[in-house]
This record gives structure tokens, sequence and C-alpha cells, in this order.
């Protein structure tokens, strides 16, 4: 899931990709200005070797695909896919492709399933929506959602999905603003303010015609190019189905990221027009007769973020200092939340504390999988033999090795930098994760940020962004915000230490349990109404608990923010000259990270070998049925009664795996035929896929899809559901 913020910057502290404007603050002056290497080009490059960097690794034999699968829709490599897949990867084929599937809000995948505006995605990106329309006495979460008729479809507020229309190459206008201009910092505003310049000319234009369209530049290739991508927004979205928690997340967190599988991870939206569902003549159709071993699969989503263009010393950075700051952090709140919905499971699932439990348990779980995969895995070797190798290539061209053959050597100076500010930057990681940070603490800095913009006269389309973001943080119970604050505040203490001065500021003598025991009390930030008259009046002297707490930490928050960002300018800099190698030596034969952008991603339905054990790439329905009986005494596997009670065919393939290239992002993205047709539903990916953040690999990586035969099953044996299916097969 990504979350986008418009109050930090921070590629670090936050853990997220977060976008938009550091706000102006007092600096407090906390550490020495990091070290940041020249931008000048290095005219003596330097031979690589094992001791360059942290530890030793052995050169290993380069796959075809390091940089994996995901292709942008206008740049599908047509020859690969006729060769490989017997696939006309014409024009047509590619509208199809890209008009039928959808950005679902700013989170997950979906597509088009019928010709009335029928949406199909996860439970799980469905989760919040499923909440978000219960009434009084309901329990939608656990008792599942059928609308019978399309009278009964339940709008849910906020929630929207895109369509991609147009893609166009910026990438000369937006380069070209930052040719003359020296410095990382100023050439990444350049860019920035061109990009942005750029949106606003196009958003301007197309408002014009039509209000639904807006306009969005994507940066590609580490800054190596830019398009701009135009999208259909359609904000009238209902829920029409979605089944219980129980079978969209049968097997629970043991399960995640596990296979074989048997979880029924698959919900159904509508998007609406006037009042009438949306005619939608660009839509998958449904294959009834499903995909076989060995055939061509192909995913069509927006999968989140990738970092394929690494070096070795960032990918030892992360291993050695983000990861296991981020891991501890996550299990210590996880805990906690595990332990208040337990005891209190009523007001855990009033405030939804439920869904944020499991959002949570999902990051630790993909973190730790990516973690274990730069420790134990040949990562590392990989990234190192293909750093050798473009290395060695650069060095025959005199010219390209003056311009790009120290980049390397400048991105592991910005690694060191960077574990320096970590030393206190840890104190903040996850602060605005609203799955596991006190959503008081995070209001209380969008109370801040937003008074202190608005006094110093912020534009209003910037004032609004953080108004808005701060009114969407929901309310924590008291006593959960109580715990949660605490750990906060000693994680400032283990990071900074007591004697601090931030920490002086912010205990005053108290200890660190009185203090969160205070603000958890007697803030009124657990009342939403109560924030917004705040905000709207003035934060800073409302005499909010809160307002001495955050005003403590803020100025060494931004500090830390400033000096990241300053560094991430300059990596992001000689990793867009690294983007610049390769792209010199091999150009766009393969694809950029993934964006959170929609791609299309070529696979095979394909078992694999576990432990010497052959891991089928089938499952059935009568798995999940016999895991109900097995594990009878745990609430992770219990099926609904009506699934006990229905007639359906238990060895209908229930959940499959194919070796195309997914990540994050990519939930709620079909699994198609080669004639684009609906054979599956994307919901998750093995624990051997994790590691694929860093370099792809085909050999134990799958994707996990929910099969398009069990879904048409469940929908009429089990639900009943015979609009939909009819809806789906016509």
């Amino acid at each position: 899931m990504l979350y986008k913020s418009q109050i930090v910057s921070i590629f670090l502290i936050s853990s997220f990709g977060m976008a938009a404007c550091t706000p102006p603050t007092q600096v407090a002056q906390v550490t020495t200005r990091a070290e940041i290497p020249s931008t000048e080009h290095h005219n003596q490059p330097i031979e690589p070797t094992p001791s360059f960097y942290d530890e030793e690794y052995a050169e290993v034999e380069i796959g075809p695909f390091e940089d994996g699968k995901m292709w942008t829709l206008d740049n599908i490599p047509v020859d690969y896919m006729r060769d490989t897949h017997g696939v006309e990867a014409d024009s047509a084929w590619i509208a199809k492709a890209r008009l039928g599937a959808l950005r679902l809000g700013s989170f997950c995948s979906a597509s088009f399933v019928s010709e009335k505006g029928l949406v199909m995605t996860n439970h799980h990106c469905a989760r919040d929506s499923i909440t978000e329309v219960e009434r009084d006495g309901e329990s939608l979460l656990d008792n599942g959602f059928y609308a019978k008729d399309d009278s009964l479809e339940r709008s849910v507020a906020g929630l929207y999905v895109e369509q991609l229309i147009q893609i166009d190459d910026v990438s000369e206008e937006v380069l070209n603003a930052a040719a003359d201009v020296i410095g990382a910092g100023p050439q990444a505003e350049a860019r920035r303010k061109r990009a942005e310049a750029i949106e606003r000319r196009n958003n301007t234009r197309l408002a014009a015609s039509d209000s639904t369209l807006r306009a969005e530049v994507v940066n590609l290739y580490s800054g190596g190019r830019y398009a701009l991508y135009t999208y259909k927004k359609y904000a009238d979205v209902r829920l029409v189905f979605a089944p219980e928690l129980a079978v969209g997340y049968f097997g629970g967190d043991t399960d995640n990221f596990t296979y074989p599988r048997h979880t029924f991870d698959a919900s159904f939206f509508r998007v609406w027009s006037e009042s009438a569902p949306l005619n939608t003549p660009d839509y998958f159709r449904w294959e009834i007769d499903g995909a076989s071993e060995g055939e061509s699969v192909f995913v069509v989503g927006n999968p989140g973020s990738t970092s394929r263009l690494s070096t070795v010393s960032q990918l030892e950075y992360r291993r050695n200092t983000e990861y296991p700051a981020m891991l501890e952090i996550l299990s210590d709140r996880i805990a906690v939340m595990e332990q208040y919905v337990e005891n209190e499971a009523i007001t855990a699932d009033s405030f939804d504390v439920r869904n944020d439990l499991m959002t949570a348990m999902n990051m630790q779980k993909s973190y730790d999988g990516e973690y274990k995969g730069l420790l134990y895995g040949d990562v590392l070797s990989r990234t190192y033999s293909s750093e050798i190798d473009l290395r060695n290539r650069l060095a025959e061209n005199d010219s390209l090795d003056q311009i790009y053959g120290k980049v390397w050597d400048d991105i592991k100076l910005i690694q060191k930098s960077k574990r320096a500010s970590s030393a206190k930057a840890g104190a903040f990681y996850h602060f605005l994760n609203p799955a596991v940070s006190s959503h008081v603490l995070t209001r209380a800095l969008y109370g801040y940020v937003y008074t202190l913009l608005r006094q110093r006269g912020a534009p209003p389309e910037q004032l609004k962004g953080i108004y808005d973001e701060g009114l969407a943080i929901t309310s924590w119970p008291k006593a959960l915000e109580k715990e949660i604050i605490e750990r906060r505040i000693r994680d400032l203490s283990t990071y900074l230490g007591d004697s601090d001065p931030t920490m002086k500021r912010l205990l005053k003598g108290v200890t660190i349990e009185q203090l969160a025991d205070s603000v958890a009390m007697y803030t009124a930030l657990t009342d939403t109404a109560a924030f917004r008259a705040m905000l709207d009046d003035n934060y800073l002297a409302s005499g909010d608990v809160t307002v001495d707490l955050i005003s403590a930490i803020a100025p060494l928050y931004f500090t830390l923010d400033q000096e990241l960002q300053a560094l991430g300018d300059q990596e992001q800099l000689f990793v867009s000259r690294l983007a610049g190698a390769e792209f010199a030596l091999n150009g766009d034969a393969a694809p950029p990270d993934a964006t959170f952008t929609l791609r299309i991603a070529d696979g095979i339905v394909s078992s694999y070998s576990q432990s010497g054990t052959i891991v089928p790439a089938f499952t059935t329905l009568e798995g999940a049925f016999e895991l109900a009986v097995i594990r009878s005494e745990e609430t992770e596997w219990q099926l609904p009664e009506r699934w006990k009670a229905s007639s359906v065919d238990r060895s209908i393939p229930f959940n499959l795996v194919s070796t195309n290239d997914i990540t994050g992002g990519n939930s709620g993205s079909p699994l198609l035929n080669a004639d684009l047709e609906v054979v599956g539903l994307i919901f998750d990916g093995n624990i051997e896929s994790l590691p694929n953040e860093f370099v792809y690999s085909d050999k134990q990586a799958r994707a996990i899809s929910v099969d398009s035969r069990a879904i048409l099953a469940l929908l009429e044996s089990v639900y009943e559901a015979d609009r939909i299916v009819a809806e789906i097969i016509q």
C-alpha cells in the first residue's frame, strides 16, 4: 500500500514514498551536516574490486531479466512477446489491456470485468470500504456483503478508480529544465518545478473539456525518462460483493506470503455515472475454463515500487541500517495492537484497529522477506556481478567512462552520510505510518505544520492538501494511544539519549509514562470534530496538551527531514546518472522500476521446487475444507457456515501460481490469458518473491491468484450471487 503525504518528503524517516513539500521550520542544530560528494565528473575511474564494498561478493551468472518484466504500456517488447508467448502485442491488444485496467484509489489495482462498470479487486483492497458502508448493527467485515440488485449497491465515500487514457513522453522538456543548473538540490528542484508546470498546463487544458480527466508527470528510470500520464477518474464507486473476512483472509498472517494457499481474496465494486451503472465497452471478458499449467498469462496492474537500480552499497545500507530499525519498531507496535485487539475486541472493531493491525502485519512480513533476501539470498552477489559487468563495459568507452565511471563511488559516499543521519532519524521511523503510529501525534504534526504554513502565507492548494490529509486521519481508542505514544517517546529516548536537548524540552521533569498518559488522557485530538475546529482556528494556540509535545520534537523532525532530503536529492542525481549509463549501453530494453503506474508483466503458470519438493501450480477448494478440519481449533482457518452447507464442487482449482513479475500495488490486478481474458485475480506473492524488490528471479518466486473458476463457483454455489455470475460470463 502506498501513502502519500503533503507534509514530508523524507525517503527514510517515514518508511513510505512520500511526496510534496517540507514546511519551513525553525532548525535545530542536532548533527554535523553530512558530507555530500561533488557532482563533478571524475576522469579517473576506480577499478572495481570486492574490497570496494563492505564485504566480499562472488561473481555469479547474470540472467537476461535482472531488471524484471514490468513493461510500460508504451514500450512493450513486441518481438519478445511474439517469440516467447505467441502474442501479437499490436496497438489494439495494448489498448485493450490499458483501458480494461484500473487504479483503485491510491493503493491497489483493479479492472473492469463487465460492460456495466463492474470492477474486480481483492478483498484486502476493499476492507476499509466494507467497514465504511456498514450500518448500525451490521458487521460486514465478518459476515460479508452482497447487493442482490443495483439499487442495493452501497456508495463508498471518497473511493475512486482511474483509467489510463494516454501516455506522452515529456523527458526532453523536464531534463532540459536542469541542463544549466549546478548542484544536486537545485537540479532536482528544477526538474520538479518543470514537471509540476507540465502537470498544471495540461490539467488546465483538460479541465476545459472534461473535469474527470487529470494529468500526472511520472518519473521513470530514476529520472532518466519522464512521461505524462492522462487519467480518467470515476468517483461514484459502490460496493457490490465482498465475502467474509474468514475466507478473504483465510490462513491469516500465518499464510500471508506463503503457498500453497486457499484464499478467496476477491471483491466487486461498480462504477456509476449519472445515477446509472457506467457503460464500459472496454473490459476484460471471463475465461470460464481458467488457465492450465505452462500457459502464458499476463498481469496488468500498478506495481508500487522496486529498487532494481540499487547499487551494492545502497543494498548494504538497507540491510545493515534501515531494515533492522524499521522491523524493530514494527514488531513492537504490532505486539501492542495485538494485545489490544485481543483484550478489547469490540472497541478495537469500532475504531477499525483490526484493519490497521492486518496492514501492519502485512508490512512487517514484507519487510522481513526483503531483509532476509539481502541477508541470506544471492541478491547482493547478483547486484555485484551486474555492477562489475556494467563498469567493465563502460571502461571500454573513454567518453562514457569519464561521465559515469565514478558514480558508484559517489553513491557509496552517500550511504556513509545517511548512516550518520540515521543515528537520530531512526527515532522517527514509521512516524506517519497510519497503521502503527499514534494517530494523536500524527494529527498534532499536521496541526503544527498547517498552522505555521497558514501564518506564513502558503499557497491555498498546499494548505488544502494538508488540511484534507489531516482530517482523513481516523481516531484510535485512548488506551491504545497511550501505549503507542509511550513507545514513540521511548524511541526518541533510545535514539537521541535523555541528555539530548529535544528530550529535555519534551519531558520537562516528568517520566515517559507520565507524559504519554497525560497526552492520551487529556488531548482533544482523539476527536475528529475537535481537531477540525483547531485547524480552522489556530492549533498552536489551542492549549491542547499535544502542542508542547509536538513543538518540542517537530524542529528535530524537520531538520532531519531536510538533511535526509538533501542527501536524497544528491543520491537521486547519482542514481539517475547510473540510469543514464544503463541507457547509454542498453537503451530502454529493460523496464523501469515500479512507480505505481500501469504495467503489463508476462509469465507462465508454473509449479516450482522447494526443499526438494515440487509445489503444485494449483490448489483446490477441497484443500480449504481439509484445512478447516485439520486446524479447527485455530481461528485463522474457520470456514463460514454457508461454505460448509454449500454443494460447491470442491475439486475446482482455487488458487494458482505464475511467474509474473509483481510487487506491492499489484493487489487486485487481473490475471489474463493471451486473449486478455480473466483467468485469475492476483492477491499475493510467495515469500520467495519478496527479494524481487531488488533483482528479479522466476526460479522460485511466484505471483499468487484466485482462480477464475473458483470465483465463479463460489459466487454461484455459496453466495447465490447469480446476477454477478450472469454479468461476467455473458
